[in-house]
């Protein structure tokens, strides 16, 4: 089954750093597309949240609660897609979620699949 892998969450005190990343993963298939989309996220008890979006130009959104301390990016060479995370705060714990759409060949057939990470808990002490 084709899916993203997302990495790099972990426990960090108020004021570090993580960065994210997000992969395309499978067995017996072709990667033809890779659209990154956006990140993700569901603290404990709360609805997931948007965190960024990025666009087919590269233009990227951001929740007002990271703006100035997260960064989206992607390297379409790697099909990959990362959340540089600074200045972390305790109300930034959560679980973190990637969405892309992906074009993929599999047992010879095409398919399109807007998929989603399994999540990484990001969890940040006072």
């Amino acid at each position: 089954q084709v899916q993203l892998v997302e990495s790099g969450g972990g426990l960090v005190q108020a004021g570090e750093s993580l960065r994210l990343s997000c992969a395309v993963s499978g067995s017996n298939f072709r990667l033809i597309q890779f659209n990154a989309r956006g990140w993700y996220r569901q603290a404990p008890g709360k609805q997931r949240e948007l965190v960024a979006t990025i666009a087919s130009d590269g233009v990227t959104n951001y929740a007002d609660s990271v703006k100035g301390r997260f960064t989206f990016t992607r390297d379409n060479a790697k099909n990959t897609m990362y959340l540089q995370m600074d200045n972390l705060k305790p109300e930034d714990t959560a679980v973190y979620s990637c969405n892309a759409d992906l074009v993929y060949t599999q047992y010879d057939r095409t398919q399109a699949l807007n998929a989603w990470g399994q999540g990484t808990l990001v969890t940040v002490s006072s």
